[in-house]
């Protein structure tokens, strides 16, 4: 079984890396979650993801709070994950497509997959991509792009009033991105890579 085939998964990301393999400990013996993954991201987090079914991935998820909760940073459990969000944390990257492009951008990496959930759920775009923590500080991103109008619904929905607000960093809706930076969008994220790339 792999994470792409769960119907829902859950993510507990914590400020130690301690509790967390204790709280990884307590999810995966409460439940029978299919897929379990855990370890480090900068700066110096701990994110524990589960998948399975929603009543396992549930159970897990509360095991999880209940053990983590005073190193807790941050959590998202999405009963009905939409698929592109499973491809993306998993490396898939998308064309940037469309007439506009739309980015949210956050604090942590549950949030940047609860947006990204709730952006394509909400609207006809496609994503881009999600970045997550590592070479970020601790922060993520999300991309979308589609028809302008779908795009900034699904920036609206993905940053809305269920989004914690110190959770938000940013949020832009781009119509008729440039080529030069969607093709920067679109190869390798980092800036010494992409002018390596360039030069090379």
């Amino acid at each position: 079984m792999t994470l792409a085939d769960q119907p829902a998964i859950a993510l507990l990301e914590l400020d130690s890396v301690a509790i967390g393999v204790l709280a990884g400990d307590a999810m995966v013996k409460r439940a029978p979650v299919a897929v379990a993954y855990a370890g480090t991201v900068h700066p110096g987090h701990y994110l524990v993801l589960v998948g399975g079914d929603v009543a396992s991935v549930d159970e897990a998820y509360r095991a999880g709070l209940e053990v983590g909760d005073a190193a807790l940073l941050d959590e998202v459990f999405l009963p009905a994950v939409h698929g592109d969000v499973v491809a993306a944390v998993l490396g898939r990257r998308g064309p940037a497509t469309g007439e506009a492009l739309g980015i949210v951008e956050t604090r942590t990496v549950a949030a940047t997959i609860a947006a990204a959930d709730r952006g394509l759920k909400a609207a006809g775009v496609s994503l881009v991509e999600i970045r997550l923590a590592d070479r970020l500080g601790g922060k993520g991103y999300c991309a979308f792009s589609g028809p302008l109008a779908e795009v900034e619904v699904a920036v609206e929905e993905a940053a809305g009033p269920v989004f914690p607000p110190d959770r938000l960093v940013a949020t832009v809706v781009i119509p008729q991105c440039h080529e030069e930076m969607l093709g920067n969008l679109e190869a390798s994220p980092e800036f010494w890579t992409r002018i390596a790339q360039g030069e090379g």
